[in-house]
């Protein structure tokens, strides 16, 4: 498959910096797009990935009352375990950096005075709900209730995480203070600044009617439906509150610009902190500035309950920018994932129904986790995750399929051929159909890749593995050795040769051990390059960020020729298989 090279900005939601995140969200939003761009990268196309930890979420402030500390101590406690969480999965973001920055302010307070300017933000006085107990209003995400239209019971203050409405903190039925747990609210009056979403209505209808044939039902269906009932208002985008991004304005000491506006503005504001970080202040246009290149893709990666948040609210957000005369380019794509189950319900950081991150990165492989959630990939609907079946995937498809075959074929040529690759005789035509079909494997999957079916890449990569062990069974290179030499190196050698195809197959999934088959062919290169911390200065302090060197990955996704005579290197296993004793806890788990 032949793609030519293009700038890709691959967006990843901002998690909320509030504690451990969970399997759910890996499934969902995070690992999904380390695959997508590592693909990419390897296809000769160049990949900005960026994300960042959302330090100013109303979930922050909650999690320090609960804790009795600080907002900011909460933040960097939970921003830099989800980057050690990253940089064991293999995470490649260019730039992973937080909200707190003085960039990301900068820029969150230019898009703002930019929407004053276009008639994209307007002021008024509004009724909010205040709680008597606490002495304070709440803000969205302080609030809980019955939804007003699908009737869930824990709705949030801003959206159902059942339905994915958005609405008012007022229309929720049956509202309870999360501070105080008091049922007995009043509705007060504040003055607020609004992003006029009436406005942008239009405009996003028109955007939503062309060019959208690649997008996920669920997301175009969902984006539609909601456009086309106009019901879109102007939404407040400032608070009473005194943690977050200050207003750009004299006379609004005691408000702050609210954390579903400025979030999403993380994706250009890290696309910038990684221009500057690049000693190249104007390299983030490339991607960005449609007056530079508007051809540029820019993909959006995150879960449904974030839909409206990525194709409502940010797309009007650049279009009430893109009035002035820089120029943003709006997403390509939104490839919006359902959700991972568990026990026959959500996971919830909130909640704490979660299977933590972190916590089973100590415990299992984490190749283990990147296969199994890519297998489980919940792309066009809910899924549930059970510990059972997590174990039999990774015994029955790592191992058995994918790390046998290249245990036995890399150890038998290591042991019997001198420890070098061996050449081959005249290949027949079980050899030639074979090679022909794990190279076709080039266009088969990296269209799945290419097109965000990474669970059917999975698929079909597993199938062209499985092709080889058949092969493996049908030609037995370790009993013919002893009767016909020659004929045998023939089959280790083709083997050898798909093995090395499948790594680069396999790689955007599995980069760590396809790393390792690479090194053990004898390859002095890298596929990939390395990801790294650095510990950045600003206006606003020192920051951590996650970091990725491209290294060599661009162009490897091809057939390239294995070397015959090319030394070896002692081969080991690739993964662990688990057995009942190790998943005892696990399997026993009732949720």
């Amino acid at each position: 498959m032949t793609i030519q090279p293009k700038k890709i900005l691959v967006g990843v939601a901002w998690p909320y910096a509030n504690g451990e995140k969970h399997i759910g969200q890996i499934a969902g939003a995070y690992l999904p797009p380390d695959i997508f761009a590592r693909f990419q990268r390897m296809a000769g196309n160049d990949v900005l990935m960026v994300s960042g930890s959302d330090v100013h979420g109303t979930p922050v402030t909650l999690k320090a009352e609960a804790e009795g500390t600080t907002p900011a101590a909460v933040a960097d406690k939970y921003h830099e375990m989800f980057v050690e969480g990253c940089l064991q999965l293999g995470l490649t973001f260019d730039l992973y950096s937080h909200t707190d920055t003085q960039n990301h302010w900068d820029v969150t307070q230019e898009m703002f005075l930019r929407h004053i300017e276009t008639g994209y933000i307007y002021k008024d006085t509004q009724k909010q709900l205040f709680d008597p107990k606490a002495g304070r209003f709440l803000a969205d995400r302080y609030v809980e209730g019955t939804c007003p239209y699908c009737g869930y019971a824990d709705a949030r203050g801003d959206q159902c995480d059942n339905c994915g409405r958005l609405y008012d903190a007022l229309d929720l039925k049956n509202p309870r203070s999360k501070l105080t747990g008091s049922t007995d609210l009043e509705v007060r009056e504040t003055e607020h600044f609004f992003l006029d979403m009436a406005k942008m209505n239009g405009p996003l209808l028109e955007w939503m009617a062309h060019g959208k044939e690649h997008w996920r039902p669920n997301v175009v269906n969902f984006t539609r439906g909601q456009l086309e009932l106009r019901e879109l208002r102007g939404r407040p985008i400032t608070r009473d509150i005194d943690w977050g991004i200050t207003i750009p304005l004299d006379g609004y000491d005691g408000k702050r610009i609210y954390v579903w506006y400025e979030a999403v503005i993380g994706y250009l504001s890290a696309a910038k902190e990684w221009a500057k970080l690049a000693e190249d202040d104007d390299a983030w246009r490339q991607w960005w500035d449609a007056n530079v290149n508007p051809e540029a893709l820019v993909y959006n990666f995150i879960g449904k309950d974030n839909i409206p948040f990525h194709t409502i609210i940010w797309p009007g957000m650049l279009i009430g920018y893109n009035a002035g005369e820089t120029r943003l380019n709006l997403p390509y794509d939104v490839p919006a994932n359902e959700y991972l189950n568990l026990g026959g319900e959500q996971f919830s950081t909130s909640r704490g129904r979660v299977i933590g991150f972190n916590t089973v990165l100590r415990e299992f492989e984490s190749e283990a986790w990147r296969y199994v959630l890519t297998a489980l990939a919940p792309e066009t609907s809910d899924v549930e995750f059970t510990w059972r079946e997590f174990m039999e995937r990774v015994n029955n498809e790592l191992v058995a399929n994918w790390g046998n075959l290249v245990n036995r074929v890399l150890g038998f040529a290591y042991k019997r051929f001198e420890g070098r690759i061996p050449a081959p005789g005249a290949l027949d035509e079980t050899d030639i159909a074979l090679l022909a079909d794990i190279r076709s494997g080039f266009e088969s999957a990296g269209d799945l890749y290419n097109a965000v079916k990474l669970k059917a890449a999975l698929t079909e990569v597993r199938r062209l593995s499985q092709r080889v062990n058949q092969y493996l069974n049908e030609k037995a290179p370790w009993q013919r050795i002893k009767t016909d030499p020659t004929a045998a190196a023939t089959t280790v050698y083709v083997a050898l040769q798909a093995i090395d195809w499948l790594k680069v197959l396999w790689a955007p999934i599995l980069p760590q051990s396809s790393e390792r088959i690479h090194s053990m062919l004898g390859y002095d290169t890298m596929l990939f390059g390395r990801q790294y911390t650095e510990r950045v200065a600003d206006g606003r302090g020192t920051h951590l960020v996650l970091r990725y060197d491209h290294g060599q990955a661009a162009g490897r996704w091809q057939a390239d020729e294995l070397p015959a005579g090319q030394a070896l290197r002692e081969p080991s296993a690739l993964f662990t298989k688990l057995d009942d004793e190790v998943m005892a806890d696990k399997l026993q788990a009732v949720y």
